[in-house]
């Protein structure tokens, strides 16, 4: 897992926004602390009460500055529909290659849901040259973060 301090590992991936889209976090950095919340699988309970959850509080991260991203191994076709049953106005980036999860040291498997090589949950905040200023990761899946922490760290970025 890569931790506060270090520079984040790029993401090249498909970003679901309603559409499809090619995604670089690179193309982000310097518009403000970005934070990217990885999740084991869309529509499941606990991921579905994260989402939802960050989605409750994106006006405060946008008054923050922030740009939220979830990311997951799910496919961007998935994500999206998950984004319009939850509701949710943020973009959720699909890793189907694992590269960003490899990346960040968070795969795991969830052999109860038939979940394999998946994200455990973990949030990350980033600073505007890429360094990783906050992280979090679950140690169970079925935890979710603090919100109330996620925010200040966001708003000390």
């Amino acid at each position: 897992m890569v931790t506060t301090g270090e520079t984040a590992p790029s993401i090249t991936a498909t970003v679901a926004n309603g559409e499809l889209a090619s995604f670089e976090l690179d193309e982000h950095l310097g518009d403000g602390p970005i934070v990217l919340a990885f999740f084991p699988g869309a529509f499941t309970p606990p991921c579905s009460n994260e989402m939802v959850a960050l989605q409750n509080e994106l006006g405060e991260f946008e008054k923050r500055g922030a740009t939220l991203f979830g990311v997951s191994a799910d496919s961007a076709f998935s994500l999206n529909a998950f984004r319009e049953e939850h509701g949710i106005e943020f973009d959720l980036v699909s890793d189907t290659s694992r590269e960003a999860i490899d990346a960040y040291g968070l795969e795991i498997d969830i052999e109860d849901l038939g979940l394999y090589g998946v994200a455990n949950r973990a949030v990350y905040v980033l600073d505007d040259d890429g360094e990783i200023v906050y992280e979090w990761e679950a140690e169970s899946p079925e935890n979710e973060p603090d919100y109330e922490a996620l925010l200040e760290a966001v708003a000390s970025a």
